[in-house]
């Protein structure tokens, strides 16, 4: 890289910025790697051939330390491929945290898993939908092909059951860059799906999140194959944005991967960059304050208005 991009942690002023909040918020857990699709912009690497899955002994761990936080958020890989998920499901709610699934949709059509949209219906879990775009092409390229009319016909049943309608069932639609750019003003692009998700196929949602792709994983070797990675990274950096720092995810979640290990987010799990700390949650007892480890993938998360797992952050 001809210009040097700054150690992240160094664009760091407030010294606060660099420790989780006293009480931590949501709990983030993959519960596996296999996935029915493999899509382009996955850090990581899902696919239908991944073998790595959480068993039930950890989630169990999981479940005892749910007290300690506000929201179970549950993702993969495709999380409906773990067999104990139901079960994981069934008994977050049972403690009253709210519970997020992250779907890419197109799982619910297997006959396997046709049940699991009422199944989550009537626990009121907010379901998190990837739908990289309004657009049928644009959506397959990244996806894959087919998956576009697969996921507008899953929206369509959601709608029915009241997700996207009623104000207890929450769908809300991940938007992610299809290349090596950042994604538009995040309220701009959910007007426009929402005006043409209704005029074309009358479906509605709760909200969007416009995500950047971090270069990680299946995104990262898209990026270094397309001769694309240093040129994705110098536009990360030059868009740091300071604002996007206090609210960045890593300050008020834990980041649980398939086999228990603890992180500060799911792309530090693509690193192998466990927390400062205990680093199982077999051993978790005590939620602590702690300091997070940082890395230049962090840039995705601070580039423009920001990204989380929950959107904008700035």
């Amino acid at each position: 890289m001809s210009e040097i991009i700054k150690n992240f942690e160094s664009m760091i002023d407030n010294p606060d910025y660099k420790f989780t909040h006293g009480k931590l918020r949501i709990i983030q857990v993959n519960v596996g790697k296999l996935c029915n699709l493999s899509c382009k912009h996955c850090h990581v690497d899902a696919g239908p051939n991944r073998t790595e899955i959480m068993t039930r002994e950890t989630m169990q761990h999981i479940l005892r330390v749910l007290p300690n936080f506000e929201t179970l958020d549950i993702t993969g890989g495709a999380p409906e491929m773990n067999k104990n998920f139901c079960w994981l499901v069934d008994e977050a709610v049972k403690t009253g945290i709210h519970v997020i699934v992250r779907s890419n949709l197109v799982i619910l059509h297997e006959k396997e898993y046709i049940n699991i949209p009422e199944f989550l219906a009537d626990r009121h879990v907010e379901i998190v939908a990837s739908l990289p775009y309004y657009s049928e092409n644009d959506c397959d390229k990244q996806r894959g092909s087919g998956t576009f009319k697969k996921i507008i016909s899953m929206l369509k049943k959601l709608n029915s059951l009241g997700y996207g309608i009623d104000e207890k069932l929450i769908l809300n639609l991940v938007y992610n860059p299809g290349g090596a750019f950042l994604p538009p003003n995040q309220d701009e692009l959910e007007q426009q799906y929402k005006t043409r998700l209704m005029s074309d196929y009358g479906i509605s949602f709760t909200h969007l999140f416009a995500l950047t792709n971090n270069p990680l994983g299946r995104f990262e070797n898209f990026l270094k194959r397309t001769n694309n990675y240093d040129k994705y990274m110098r536009k990360l950096y030059d868009s740091f944005n300071p604002a996007a720092l206090e609210n960045m995810m890593c300050r008020f979640q834990l980041s649980v991967g398939w086999d228990g290990q603890l992180y500060d987010c799911d792309f530090n799990q693509v690193l192998n960059l466990t927390i400062n700390g205990v680093q199982n949650i077999s051993e978790l007892y005590e939620i602590h304050k702690r300091k997070i480890k940082f890395a230049n993938h962090c840039y995705a998360c601070t580039a423009g208005s920001g990204s989380s797992c929950g959107g904008a952050t700035a």
